[in-house]
């Protein structure tokens, strides 16, 4: 595995968690629903299983607001770097790869809120999974395309 492999990985896992974000983004702002507390309720659970102290409140809330977030991104492109080793360099089925990507960061982000207590998704309701399917599959869509634009093109295409 080369290290341009992985760092393009790394930044197709970016631009899939811009897209998911910005999905997510568009869906509060038309079905004016408030946005998830899910991030914030995530590093608050993690800080507490890792014995972090945030600081007192409102410090506390304000940077559980901000990396929750982050923690997103770095599952996002930690995934685009997965996705790299799985892929081997080599270009890859665009349907294939965005149901990969896509059900790939679900499953994680949706068993890590599960183990975590946070949510259960065995209780959403349509829409909840709406906004949930949605958005990630954008991850999966824009995070394999545009690792299939950072390849080469084959020989026979030159």
């Amino acid at each position: 595995m080369r290290r341009v492999d992985l760092a393009d990985g790394a930044i197709a896992g970016a631009v899939g968690s811009t897209a998911l974000n910005v999905v997510g983004f568009l869906d509060i702002a038309l079905r004016a629903r408030p946005a998830s507390s899910t991030p914030e309720q995530t590093v608050g659970r993690l800080a507490d299983i890792a014995h972090v102290n945030l600081g007192s409140e409102p410090r506390a809330a304000t940077r559980r607001s901000g990396l929750g977030p982050l923690i997103g991104y770095g599952l996002g492109i930690a995934a685009g770097v997965a996705f790299a080793v799985y892929a081997g360099g080599r270009r890859q089925s665009l349907p294939l790869s965005t149901a990969v990507l896509g059900t790939g960061v679900m499953a994680m982000t949706d068993g890590s809120i599960t183990a975590l207590g946070i949510s259960n998704p065995r209780t959403w309701g349509r829409s909840d999974w709406v906004s949930d399917i949605i958005p990630h599959l954008a991850y999966g869509l824009t995070a394999a395309a545009t690792w299939n634009r950072l390849r080469r093109p084959s020989a026979r295409h030159r």
